[in-house]
């Protein structure tokens, strides 16, 4: 496919009411999406969001030996981490809960280098606190908390790489 033909594509998605094209010819593939997928709240500025992965809850099944028991996923709308029980060994660290990183990317703990940091370590926080930035192709994705507590630990450094699943926090539930 050729410069021309691609540059005539782009300004037949720019005036159409298209959002998203995908075509393949040969080994050629060209994927163009208008308008990224957004999520806005209130008082803030839109949230880029990249393709939400499907999340998993497990809770703390009791102080018996059973595992924790594992709840259905929740449907649109659910923020994109998983929490579970921490499994460090020590029995004061089983009743937390670790939230783990939804997408490979970069953590960040404010929304810029000379803002506040979202949360530290012993902040109570509420459902829909804003926990961390992960930025995964230049796509800034809030974290947002499903549950209220306190921070115990803050297990990602600022503006490292997270791996997808890694352990991002500590949060008391109690």
């Amino acid at each position: 496919m050729d410069l021309k033909t691609i540059k005539n594509l782009l300004k037949l998605i720019a005036e159409s009411d298209v959002n998203e094209v995908e075509l393949e010819e040969g080994n050629f593939k060209i994927r163009v999406k208008k308008r990224p997928d957004t999520i806005m709240r209130e008082g803030s500025t839109p949230v880029y969001m990249s393709n939400p992965q499907p999340i998993e809850f497990h809770q703390p099944a009791g102080p018996a030996t059973s595992t924790a028991a594992s709840a259905p996923t929740p449907g649109p709308g659910a923020s994109e981490f998983a929490p579970e029980p921490a499994s460090t060994g020590d029995k004061q660290e089983d009743k937390y809960i670790t939230v783990r990183s939804p997408i490979v990317g970069t953590f960040y703990r404010s929304p810029s280098p000379e803002s506040e940091m979202f949360v530290n370590v012993g902040d109570n926080i509420s459902k829909g606190s804003v926990l961390c930035i992960i930025e995964a192709m230049k796509i800034m994705n809030e974290i947002e908390s499903e549950f209220s507590g306190k921070i115990v630990k803050i297990l990602a450094e600022n503006a490292q790489p997270v791996e997808f699943d890694q352990p991002l926090f500590l949060i008391d539930p109690s």
